[in-house]
């Protein structure tokens, strides 16, 4: 029997957009042309809302147990301390910034893929592809050059900055280059003056440094070079990362044993729509960032987390195509736009040149970050607790005034309860005040569902969640009819014309 869906390229997102769709019984291929997974440290930080979302996948445990958590982030400059911003304030199960290499995280999702039954397929290459209204055609060549051919229902393009399936789509890849040049070195540190679960930035008038800890006395060094002359630089020698530590670290510094060492350069880019058609671009292959703040990973995943429950119910035969689908590309493309918009902020701060511009920031950043308000919405931003839909389509009616989160917001998980949208089933959540009426509605769209009536969030109000944990709607405990009219939308949105 044919796949449903083909997901091209098996990293992070490629993994989890194929493990959540494989959760919830859906039949996919995931290929890769690389022979073997990445054994490079690359994105590192795993944020407090992923960490949410792997929850509800049943996997978040052995990402725990694999990282190094870390709960707090200095900014320095002139060997004095700006500001020390405590992620510990996040609200979320996980209020930290967990460092684990690429590679493991890799290692990690694919394990949990393979416990559904689905395995990568490597050195397989997607070489062209044709889309129609019905179906997908798909031409893959193996390593020995042997070529498949393939008709599936739906393709997913997580196959990175150069995607193939971008390219065959004609879609613009709208951005530019920065024009500076930086470092990163994967290396063993002696004697950082902060705790291991701890981050730090300097700021320095030659440039930013950056050092995040992996892992005891492992360290990921980040640093800027400057304007770009031509060519990318090669990669840094070990003396070259020391004397980058010694000019703008706190002194004291010693870089030794080298894992990873490499210059790069910053794209800002992103494709305007998410999908066209039968087909979908997810993570790096739909729009790329500055690392600043070290959103790029998981934004990418949480693309796959925001795709999956939808074209799940779609494969499933319980929602047709059209809106439900529709809303990933309004949904995704919104955050990815504010993701590219703040990185670049936060790396245009870090690297500002003008020694009387690095004063007012040094004294502006002191103050700002010295005020509550402006520490807790840089720690929502960062984890990525603070994403929301507020202009979703699937977002319905809203009682104004209502003491919770409106549609489209995020509800918080509490430690203990069963994470939204988990099982092998993408079932909404009802929060109400359980009585015969509202058991009824939750038979009545049981395909939708879970049986499982919640608490409300507050008294005389019912919330219908998502199956990634965000409202659909809010209504007034006498209001069940608006709640079905969602559900039945849910159920018979009309086919698109795309």
């Amino acid at each position: 029997m044919n796949p449903q869906v083909l997901v091209v390229g098996a990293g992070p997102v490629g993994l989890t957009m194929a493990s959540e769709l494989a959760r919830y019984g859906v039949r996919v291929r995931i290929i890769d042309k690389a022979p073997q997974r990445t054994d490079k440290s690359k994105a590192l930080a795993v944020w407090s809302r992923t960490l949410e979302m792997l929850d509800r996948a049943g996997c978040a445990d052995d990402f725990i147990a694999a990282g190094n958590k870390v709960d707090a982030a200095n900014i320095v400059a002139a060997n004095k301390l700006i500001a020390r911003v405590s992620l510990a304030e996040a609200k979320s199960p996980y209020p930290y910034a967990l460092m684990l290499p690429q590679s493991d995280t890799e290692r990690l999702l694919e394990d949990h893929l393979n416990r559904l039954n689905v395995h990568i397929e490597r050195q397989v290459e997607l070489v062209q592809f044709s889309a129609s209204k019905t179906g997908v055609e798909a031409t893959l060549r193996s390593a020995s050059g042997g070529e498949e051919r393939l008709t599936v229902d739906w393709l997913i393009g997580c196959d990175g900055a150069h995607s193939t399936i971008r390219h065959g789509l004609g879609m613009s890849f709208s951005g530019s280059t920065l024009d500076t040049d930086w470092m990163l070195a994967d290396v063993h540190l002696k004697a950082f003056p902060f705790p291991v679960s701890e981050l730090a930035t300097y700021w320095h008038e030659k440039g930013v440094l950056v050092a995040l800890p992996i892992s005891p006395g492992r360290y990921r060094v980040i640093a800027d070079l400057g304007a770009s002359t031509g060519a990318l630089p090669a990669s840094p020698t070990l003396a070259e990362v020391q004397g980058v530590l010694d000019q703008r670290g706190p002194g004291g510094l010693v870089a030794y044993d080298p894992i990873w060492l490499s210059n790069f350069r910053i794209n800002e880019r992103k494709v305007a729509d998410y999908r066209s058609g039968r087909v979908f671009l997810a993570g790096d292959a739909a729009h790329v960032h500055s690392p600043a703040g070290g959103q790029g990973m998981n934004t990418g995943m949480q693309d796959a987390f925001n795709l999956a429950w939808k074209l799940a119910l779609v494969c499933r035969g319980l929602s047709a195509d059209g809106q439900l689908l529709d809303s990933y590309s309004i949904e995704r493309s919104a955050v990815g736009e504010m993701v590219l918009t703040d990185s670049g902020r936060l790396t245009a701060l870090a690297t500002l040149r003008n020694h009387a511009a690095q004063v007012v920031r040094n004294l502006v950043g002191h103050v700002l970050l010295g005020l509550a308000p402006v520490r807790e919405a840089m720690v929502n931003n960062m984890s990525e607790i603070a994403i929301s839909y507020k202009h979703s389509p699937l977002n319905g009616h809203t009682v104004h005034g209502a003491k919770g989160p409106s549609p489209g917001e995020r509800v918080m998980p509490l430690a203990g309860q069963v994470p939204f949208g988990s099982g092998d089933t993408p079932r909404f959540a009802l929060l109400a005040s359980s009585n015969d009426a509202v058991k009824d509605l939750a038979r009545e769209f049981d395909d939708l569902v879970d049986p499982t009536i919640r608490p409300p969030l507050s008294d005389g109000g019912i919330w219908l969640v998502r199956p990634d944990g965000y409202v659909g709607c809010v209504v007034s405990a006498d209001n069940l009819e608006a709640i079905a009219s969602y559900l039945q939308a849910i159920r018979s949105t009309v086919k698109s014309s795309r």
